[in-house]
């Protein structure tokens, strides 16, 4: 009896600590909110993991990858290094949709108003220059010809040129469109409404890929489990949004109004949105060459995962 009880112990003490550790980098932002959520929610927990999940610039993404301070980051930043060379590939995705957002001054209402004005953007080649191009293509109008582009600095202080009426329009991320409304202005578009646009993607080195599969797997799996609570926990959602990045209720909203769209509760990654995201950092990078998505993706252990929640297809 004694020895059996103590065998119990000494099994549970085993698996207690059988605990795989990982460290996830991720850039602060909407897009990102599936794996920081899991880990305050216990799903790593859950598949067997112990993730410490870390705040890092999207530039430093790859680099961390690669020299392996990180086991796994969120966010396509990553991409650009796979794109040139580095070892390094796309999960899975969690959001399907770009969180930016054009907004213009209170006497211009529609995008078709905007031909022969400028949006003012960041830095040229940035997320709201690339995809204030993709908006206005949507509603018919030509970058550069139908409308100029100038970079204007930093995202509030091009929110307040705006309001003096100093600039046409600007693209900001949720959930400062909710700061554009409350200043009079006016959201023409919102990128997650007419494109897809896979942001939340996992990415992690092949290396760890081959090597541990079934830890992408878990990792992969707890994504799934992030954005199915997100789907479904509205009220908890919004919650967690303002615990986590310390703002109020009506951002949270805000923020979660965005979510709960653009969130992709299998994991999938869209090959047209796929596609868009590599020709623009093909074009960014300066990369002439073809890039396959097999060259920068691997699909094969989410399809998994997958399998094993009861998702049907990729």
């Amino acid at each position: 009896m004694i020895f059996a009880v103590l065998l119990v112990v000494l099994i549970f003490s085993a698996s207690a600590s059988a605990v795989d550790k990982i460290r996830i980098g991720f850039a602060p932002g909407a897009s990102s909110t599936a794996l920081p959520l899991a880990e305050k929610k216990g799903l790593f927990r859950e598949e067997g993991l112990e993730a410490e999940v870390i705040r890092m610039s999207s530039t430093v993404a790859a680099a961390a990858l690669a020299s392996g301070e990180a086991d796994y980051v969120i966010g396509m930043s990553a991409l650009r290094g796979a794109i040139q060379g580095l070892p390094l590939k796309v999960v899975a995705s969690y959001i399907q949709g770009s969180t930016q957002t054009l907004v213009a001054r209170s006497d211009i209402k529609t995008v078709s108003e905007l031909k022969g004005r400028t949006i003012t953007i960041g830095t040229p080649g940035g997320s709201p220059d690339r995809h204030a191009r993709l908006m206005i293509k949507h509603f018919g109008l030509q970058p550069d010809k139908d409308v100029k582009f100038a970079s204007g600095g930093l995202t509030e202080g091009r929110l307040a040129r705006l309001q003096q009426g100093l600039i046409d329009a600007t693209v900001v991320p949720v959930p400062l469109d909710l700061q554009a409304k409350k200043l009079g202005l006016n959201v023409l578009a919102r990128a997650y409404e007419l494109f897809t646009y896979p942001e939340g993607g996992l990415v992690t080195t092949t290396m760890k890929i081959k090597g541990r599969p079934d830890e992408v797997k878990r990792v992969i799996r707890a994504g799934i489990k992030a954005s199915r609570y997100i789907k479904a926990n509205r009220d908890a959602t919004i919650q967690f949004l303002m615990e986590w990045q310390r703002i109020d209720k009506e951002i949270a909203t805000g923020t979660y109004e965005y979510l709960a769209k653009a969130t992709n509760e299998s994991g999938s990654l869209s090959e047209d949105g796929f596609r868009l995201m590599i020709e623009e950092i093909k074009e960014l990078a300066k990369v002439s060459r073809e890039v396959p998505m097999s060259d920068v993706a691997d699909l094969s252990i989410l399809t998994v995962a997958q399998k094993e929640l009861g998702i049907k297809g990729n």
